[in-house]
């Protein structure tokens, strides 16, 4: 992997490896919960969907509207509006993911994407969101077994790492 995008709870995270698997970029969304998981929530929620069937809901939509607003809260009141004008929760479920991956792609923009794109973190596990990023950033993204936890399984690689070292010195 080249570069990783790694979507969270609360956090979303662009990275780009060099070719030795060092980081080379990085960037984080943590202002707000724009481009999270939590966003996700927060979608599922107002469409009255579980979070696990999101990404199905969202491959039903044929015409995806526009959710414009990058802030939460504002999102959510225009998904309401979209609902109350009688758009399909489908086609309002689309626009959010699609809304979502279009932010993800700007961030990851400023890391510099260079192929080959792995993601990561709960948000891997909606297929929408892997497939709408896909057409954003215009290229493959792979996703691994059990990416809610890379993360922690990088860390914990890392902490043994540092241990090793800190025995042979």
């Amino acid at each position: 992997a080249r570069t990783i995008v790694d979507v969270g709870g609360q956090d979303t995270k662009g990275i780009r490896l060099d070719a030795g698997g060092g980081v080379e970029n990085f960037v984080m969304n943590d202002k707000c919960a724009a481009g999270t998981g939590r966003f996700l929530e927060v979608m599922a929620r107002v469409l009255d969907c579980p979070i696990g069937q999101l990404a199905q809901l969202a491959g039903q939509g044929e015409a995806p509207v526009s959710i414009s607003n990058l802030c939460t809260v504002f999102a959510e009141s225009e998904v309401i509006s979209h609902l109350a004008a009688g758009v399909s929760q489908a086609n309002v479920a689309a626009g959010a993911i699609r809304s979502i991956a279009t932010r993800i792609t700007g961030m990851a923009g400023r890391v510099g994407v260079v192929p080959q794109v792995v993601m990561t973190g709960g948000g891997a596990l909606n297929g929408a969101l892997v497939d709408a990023l896909r057409k954003t950033l215009e290229q493959p993204v792979q996703v691994l077994g059990n990416p809610q936890v890379m993360g922690a399984l990088g860390a914990a690689v890392f902490a043994r790492e540092q241990a090793q070292k800190e025995t042979r010195e």
